[in-house]
């Protein structure tokens, strides 16, 4: 996974993409480190890139996202934010709503 290292770089990252998910984790949290390798796993299976951000090191993030727990995994399309899950990720429904996404995403 790409690193966010700004807001800035993260809004020109969606003009340019048509569908991006985006794995938000902060320090010390064990359940982000848990939850990193496996979402990181998916990535070969969609045809989408995934980016992660530490908000810690970003703070700017978690406030124009309106981010209040880590982990989280978002999804955009089209510069719009589809889907988000937070704290305890479930991954069956993460992938349901990745492969709406990769539908979308073929037109």
């Amino acid at each position: 996974m790409n690193e966010v290292t700004s807001f800035k770089s993260w809004q020109d990252l969606l003009t340019q993409r048509e569908a991006v998910l985006l794995f938000v984790k902060t320090d010390h949290c064990s359940v982000c480190e848990g939850l990193y390798p496996q979402v990181e796993e998916l990535h070969e299976q969609y045809p989408f890139p995934f980016y992660s951000v530490n908000v810690a090191k970003v703070p700017e993030m978690a406030g124009q996202l309106s981010l209040f727990a880590a982990p989280a995994v978002l999804l955009f399309h089209q510069g719009k934010e589809t889907a988000r899950f937070a704290r305890f990720v479930p991954i069956e429904p993460l992938c349901k709503r990745m492969d709406e996404l990769k539908e979308a995403t073929r037109g």
